[in-house]
Formats: C-alpha cells, structure tokens, sequence
C-alpha cells in the first residue's frame, strides 16, 4: 500500500471516529435524560410565582447549540420552565443579580450568583430552590454548562 493511501485511511477513519464522538457527546444526556415535567406539573409549580422571565434563542453567546426558549418562573419554592433548552450535559441553574447573555459576563459575575441546582429535562423543567437562597435578590436566571463552561441562556425576570 502506497504512504499516501495509508495516510487518507487513517486520517479518515480519525475524521470519522471524531465525528461519531461528537455524536454520542451531543446524544448521550438525550437518552439518559429523565421524564420532563407535563405541562400540567409546570403550571401547577407556577401556584405562587413571584416573577416572570422568558429564555430567548437570539442573545450574543446562544447559537444553533446553545440556546433556550420559553417562558421561566420564579416562585421561593421552584424555578420552572414552560419551554425548551438545546439538550446537553450537565446543565446547572443560576440566579444572577443581573441578566448576563455571554460566556465572559457570567464568568465575571460567577461569584456573585446563587447556583439553584441541576437541569436534568431539556423539554419543561421544575428545580427546587434551596433553603437560603432568596430569589427576589437576584434578578435573572441562567442555564449554564458546567462541563464544558459554555452559556446556554439567559432571562431577566426582575
């Protein structure tokens, strides 16, 4: 065999092994993601809402792979989301005390947030609020990616 058919060999069996990683990265927490929430649990969650916000597809650092959309709820209780999120791993919820929309701003503004707990649904979630976080001292909720410290999204409700 020719060098240089050995090295497109293994330079597409490298492409093709890179791409199928990829994949199962993307389509792993898709398969091992629990129930989400019916709408019904979500709305029954949204009893005592304080305030309101929306995930939106179009802030500076969402893209095709990183985005939300749907309206959020804030209740002492629960944090709720009526809505979708690109699926992904470790997802973790965020209270901010101002909206941030790019990777740098929630980095800057890390120390200053409350980290509410996990997002394991991509379709509906429901996360408990811990016992001292307050969420009325805050004013926005982020979704962020722990793993791979990318944004997600973002809404102010406050």
């Amino acid at each position: 065999m020719k060098p240089s058919i050995a090295l497109v060999l293994i330079a597409s069996h490298i492409a093709i092994a890179a791409v199928g990683f990829a994949a199962g990265i993307y389509a792993l927490p898709i398969l091992i993601a629990p129930a989400a929430p019916t709408t019904a649990e979500v709305q029954a969650a949204m009893v005592q809402v304080q305030f309101t916000g929306r995930f939106k597809r179009d802030l500076k650092d969402s893209d095709a792979l990183h985005w939300g959309e749907g309206v959020v709820s804030v209740s002492p209780k629960a944090i709720s989301l009526a809505g979708r999120l690109a699926p992904g791993p470790d997802y973790k919820l965020y209270l901010s005390p101002q909206f941030v929309e790019t990777e740098a701003d929630f980095k800057r503004l890390k120390t200053s947030m409350a980290r509410v707990g996990d997002v394991k649904t991509f379709e509906n979630f429901i996360v408990p609020v811990p016992a001292g976080i307050e969420p009325e001292k805050f004013s926005a909720v982020i979704v962020w990616c722990e793993t791979f410290s990318q944004f997600i999204t973002a809404a102010k409700y406050r």
